[in-house]
C-alpha cells in the first residue's frame, strides 16, 4: 500500500508541476501586437551587396536590443555609397531587456516577411519600432500622421474629459528636462506617450506636442486615441487598455486564483486519497484479525 501511496504522490506532484508550469508560461505577448507598417517601393537585387548590407543590419539591431531598448546604425559599402543603409530600433520604455529583444526579434521577423526584397521598411508593435531605410532618416523630424484612431465617443462627460485633458496635457508639456517615454494616469484613464531617440529634446517635445493637439482635435470625446506621427506617437484609454504594467497585475491576480484553486483540489484529492488507503489497511488489518 505504501508503494501505491507514494506512486500516487508522485502521479499529484508531476501533475501539479504540469500545471504550475502551465500556468506560469506566458501567454502569447500583446507586446508584439502589429499597430501599423510600410514599405519603400524601390526594391534591392537578391544577392546584392545592399542585401548583405540589410541582413548585417537588422542582425546588429536583434543582438544589441538585449542591451539597451534604442539604438541607431549605419552601414556602409566601401564600393558604393547608394548601398549605404540606415536603421534603428527603440523599445517602449518601461520594456525589459529581454522583452525588448523578444519585440525587436519578432518586428525584424515580420519586416522580412511584409518588406521582402524592399530597400526600406518600418514596422511598430505594441512594445518597439524598427526602421531601416537607404535614405538618411537618423536625427530628421517628421510629424508626418501614420495612424490616427479614436475610439467610440463618450459624450460631453465633464469628469472623464477633464481627466483626459489632464493626462494629454501632461504628456505634451515640457517640464525643460528630455523624457522620450511618458505615463500619465487619472482614476480610470491612463496615457503613454514616447518619441524616437534619435530627435533632441526640442524635436521631441515639438513632435509631441503636435501629437497631443491633433488627438484632441480629431478624436474629440473619444474614449480612447491614438495618434501616431512618424517620429513619436501619443495614446490614452479611458480604461487603461494601453496600459502594460496594468494588464499584468490584473493577469497575475487571475493566475493567483487559479492556481489557489488547482492547489486546493490537488490537496484535497491527495488527502482523500491518502484517508482512504488509512480505511484500506485499517480493514485489512481487521480483516486478519478475525
Amino acid at each position: 500500500m505504501s508503494v501505491t501511496i507514494s506512486t500516487t504522490a508522485a502521479s499529484l506532484s508531476f501533475l501539479l508541476l504540469t500545471i504550475l508550469s502551465f500556468l506560469t508560461t506566458p501567454a502569447s505577448s500583446s507586446l508584439q501586437s502589429f499597430i501599423f507598417g510600410g514599405c519603400s517601393q524601390l526594391k534591392y537585387t537578391s544577392g546584392s551587396p545592399y542585401e548583405s548590407n540589410v541582413n548585417s543590419l537588422l542582425t546588429s539591431l536583434v543582438n544589441s536590443a538585449t542591451l539597451t531598448n534604442y539604438n541607431n546604425f549605419t552601414i556602409q559599402s566601401p564600393s558604393s555609397s547608394q548601398d549605404t543603409l540606415y536603421g534603428l530600433f527603440q523599445c517602449r520604455g518601461d520594456l525589459s531587456n529581454g522583452d525588448c529583444a523578444r519585440c525587436v526579434a519578432a518586428a525584424v521577423s515580420q519586416l522580412g516577411t511584409l518588406c521582402l526584397d524592399s530597400c526600406g521598411g518600418a514596422l511598430q508593435l505594441d512594445g518597439c519600432f524598427v526602421k531601416y531605410d537607404n535614405m538618411s532618416f537618423l536625427g530628421v523630424e517628421d510629424k508626418t500622421v501614420v495612424l490616427k484612431k479614436c475610439g467610440p465617443s463618450i459624450g460631453y462627460d465633464s469628469n472623464a474629459l477633464t481627466r483626459r485633458d489632464a493626462i494629454l496635457g501632461y504628456l505634451g508639456a515640457s517640464d525643460g528636462s528630455y523624457k522620450p517615454y511618458r505615463v500619465a494616469g487619472s482614476g480610470d484613464v491612463y496615457g503613454v506617450a514616447q518619441c524616437v531617440q534619435d530627435l533632441s529634446a526640442s524635436e521631441c517635445q515639438d513632435c509631441l506636442s503636435d501629437a497631443v493637439e491633433r488627438l484632441k482635435t480629431d478624436c474629440g470625446p473619444a474614449a480612447s486615441g491614438d495618434m501616431y506621427l512618424a517620429k513619436c506617437y501619443v495614446r490614452f484609454s479611458e480604461r487603461g487598455a494601453h496600459s502594460h504594467g496594468g494588464n499584468d497585475d490584473h493577469n497575475d491576480d487571475e493566475i493567483e486564483k487559479t492556481l489557489a484553486i488547482l492547489i486546493g483540489l490537488i490537496a484535497g484529492v491527495a488527502l482523500l486519497i491518502v484517508f482512504l488507503s488509512f480505511l484500506r489497511k485499517v480493514c485489512e488489518k481487521g480483516k486478519g484479525g478475525k
